[in-house]
């Protein structure tokens, strides 16, 4: 089983300070972590930091994986690459693995990531045709393809339907539960959270706020905190938890 851990974690942008001493317990693979905050509260930054793209004192553990078992889908992916979907997804496979020459199995791996993501009717198209959606489920495809111990995934289901949202949400969690990876995903959707992530960790203003079981960490005490917001948690007929919103909180 792979793990992720943070401890005493600093995150800088040149001589700026971001994050001061960010610090989780274990995180578990096979299972689903959600990262949760405000606009601006430092979700990217932290990603980056675990990613080793900044810099900064303190200590990110892997056990069960390498840095090079680690990939990190930002919000912003930049597809201006005159390539097709089929050619960026043998790209990314190939990244950091030397030579291009595809075996009969990298091939598979590719032809099993459409499938998987149903998005094989875009294979041929290029990147520049795509909607927005379409985009992001590509990226989502880049990002599994050469199925990685570790994923960081800033804001998967932004750009993504209803049914995208939930079919992707529901592919990362059998993704995790095949290989044990450790999956940490930015999500602003809370009732998401709760269906779909055992831990949540919650940043505001470049610091870790709380991190545990979703349940305990989603309380209206603290979202009211990050948000604004006066929340209560209720169950549904079928007893699924469901975030309710009553209004903005005035302090």
């Amino acid at each position: 089983m792979v793990t992720l851990q943070l401890t005493g974690v600093e995150a800088r942008y040149g001589r700026k300070i971001i994050y001061q001493d960010a610090t989780t317990p274990v995180v578990p693979g096979g299972r689903l972590t959600a990262l949760i905050g405000p606009n601006a509260a430092g979700k990217s930054t932290l990603f980056r930091r675990i990613a080793g793209q900044l810099a900064g004192a303190g200590d990110v553990r892997l056990q069960g994986a390498t840095p090079g078992d680690l990939r990190y889908m930002p919000q912003d992916t930049g597809m201006t690459a005159a390539l097709s979907v089929y050619e960026s997804i043998i790209l990314a496979l190939k990244q950091g693995r030397g030579g291009w020459r595809l075996s009969a199995p990298e091939l598979a791996a590719v032809d099993a990531t459409l499938a998987r993501l149903r998005i094989g009717n875009l294979a041929n198209r290029q990147l520049s045709e795509l909607s927005g959606g379409q985009r992001q489920l590509v990226s989502i495809a880049q990002t599994l393809v050469s199925r990685p111990k570790v994923l960081l995934m800033d804001e998967p289901t932004s750009a993504l339907d209803l049914y995208r949202q939930y079919e992707v949400l529901e592919e990362l969690r059998r993704y995790v539960a095949e290989t044990g990876a450790v999956a940490v995903l930015a999500l602003h959707d809370l009732n998401q959270v709760m269906r779909n992530c055992t831990t949540t960790i919650a940043v505001a203003e470049g610091r870790i706020r709380a991190v545990g079981p979703t349940l305990e960490v989603l309380t209206p005490q603290l979202i009211r905190q990050l948000y604004g917001l006066d929340t209560r948690v209720e169950n549904c007929s079928r007893g699924c938890p469901m975030m309710i919103v009553d209004g903005a909180g005035v302090d």
